[in-house]
């Protein structure tokens, strides 16, 4: 879920630029923060935010630049003229000095003053069309990332069932195994005339007991879940996170079922690679 975008541009002397951070998040949480006076257009660009994505926590930024002086001096000649002539024609009275080229500039309307500032419209339609750009960058940026994770989860899943395999074909799981510990156990204590068919009936209690056969049939359905979730694609974080947590639970139990060291080593592989799983799936949406 994590990706960044940016777009910039600029409309007259203003330059504007959209930013877009994605971090991990098991919700949707899109966050703000835009110039005082854009604030419809923040929250439009949250709400497109919110159409797109389902998990993440974003951080939406606009930042305008703006010159400090945007002010153009215009000198309105054809009036200036005008009162030139007008005042050549009238006689100066005695004491009284001749029009100057800086009092006529004073005369108001000779120079004008046009702000160079962009024309707002433009600015808006400029801004949301640069919202359209970053979301749909954003969600591309995701998907790349999205594309790399999916070949480590799918190696993960991959990972789930071969150990689950072995814990299916693992001899410990028989029970002749689990009579041979047994009677090396009574042997140990100096009971070596326990009668044989009791033996035999004790160790089948005890292999009935450490049967696994529901948690094992349960990860290979979990795995093909997994497996179909993949190749669907789509906003898939969620499930995948439930998954997670089925499979942590039957490797749990299988390590407590176990009922031997090899078995139970193949039961903390399996809760490594679970958990390993959990944390990757928490970056996917």
């Amino acid at each position: 879920m994590t990706g960044f975008a940016r777009t910039a541009g600029s409309a007259g002397p203003v330059h504007w630029a959209w930013e877009v951070r994605s971090v991990n998040g098991r919700g949707l949480d899109v966050r703000t923060r835009v110039p005082g006076g854009y604030d419809g257009l923040g929250e439009t660009a949250r709400t497109a935010l919110q159409k797109t994505l389902t998990r993440g926590q974003c951080q939406l930024t606009l930042t305008l630049t703006k010159p400090e002086t945007t002010a153009r001096v215009r000198i309105n000649e054809t009036l200036l003229a005008s009162l030139a002539q007008a005042v050549a024609r009238v006689p100066v009275p005695e004491g009284v000095a001749p029009a100057t080229m800086d009092g006529l500039l004073g005369v108001r309307g000779v120079i004008e003053v046009e702000d160079e500032a962009a024309d707002t419209d433009t600015l808006a339609r400029d801004l949301a069309a640069g919202v359209v750009r970053l979301v749909a960058d954003l969600v591309e940026a995701r998907r790349a990332e999205g594309r790399q994770l999916e070949q480590v989860v799918t190696a993960q899943v991959d990972r789930i069932a071969a150990l689950t395999q072995a814990a299916e074909e693992n001899p410990a799981r028989q029970p002749e195994a689990v009579r041979a510990r047994l009677e090396a156990a009574v042997a140990a204590l100096g009971g070596s005339s326990l009668d044989p068919d009791r033996l035999h009936q004790e160790a089948m209690l005890l292999a009935g007991k450490a049967d696994v056969r529901e948690e094992l049939d349960r990860l290979r359905a979990h795995v093909a879940s997994a497996r179909d979730l993949l190749a669907a694609g789509g906003a898939i974080g969620r499930r995948l996170d439930f998954l997670a947590q089925e499979f942590g639970r039957e490797a749990n139990t299988l390590c407590a079922k176990a009922n031997d060291i090899s078995l139970s080593r193949i039961g903390l592989d399996l809760k490594a690679v679970v958990e390993q799983f959990r944390e990757q799936v928490q970056n996917i949406e």
